[in-house]
């Protein structure tokens, strides 16, 4: 397996003042312990960095990331976005841009989705998105 861990499990498993016991950041340690293929890209990156404040918090992230495997879209998978969000807003399903690149990175690539965001359901229901 391979995992593609979204912005919000990011957030919670960084943050202090959240309790470290939320099911979705005992799945990302796990993960990380086994030796799991984590897998981001410059959006959550991108994401995180702007939520943090601080020198010392960025770096942080920053340092930790270098780690990981990075995914970069190329102009197929923004074009494939836009299908997904279409497709998903035909059917009542409202989805962000952010979120419909990350599930397109995760298709392409055959990657899990370990995310605490509730739209990526919705989307898994039009397109075989698989959840951790």
């Amino acid at each position: 397996m391979s995992l593609f861990v979204d912005t919000s499990v990011w957030s919670l498993a960084l943050r202090r003042d959240h309790p470290p016991g939320s099911k979705e950041v005992i799945l990302l340690k796990r993960a990380l312990s086994e030796g799991v293929a984590v897998f981001t890209t410059g959006l959550v990156l991108q994401e995180l960095l702007q939520g943090f404040l601080g020198a010392k918090s960025s770096g942080q992230i920053i340092d930790r990331f270098t780690a990981l495997p990075f995914i970069v879209p190329d102009r197929m998978d923004h074009i494939h976005a836009a299908s997904i969000r279409n497709r998903c807003r035909q059917r009542g399903i409202q989805t962000g841009t952010i979120d419909a690149l990350l599930a397109q990175l995760c298709l392409r690539h055959e990657l899990d989705l370990l995310t605490a965001d509730k739209d990526f359901k919705h989307i898994s229901r039009v397109f075989p998105l698989r959840l951790v």
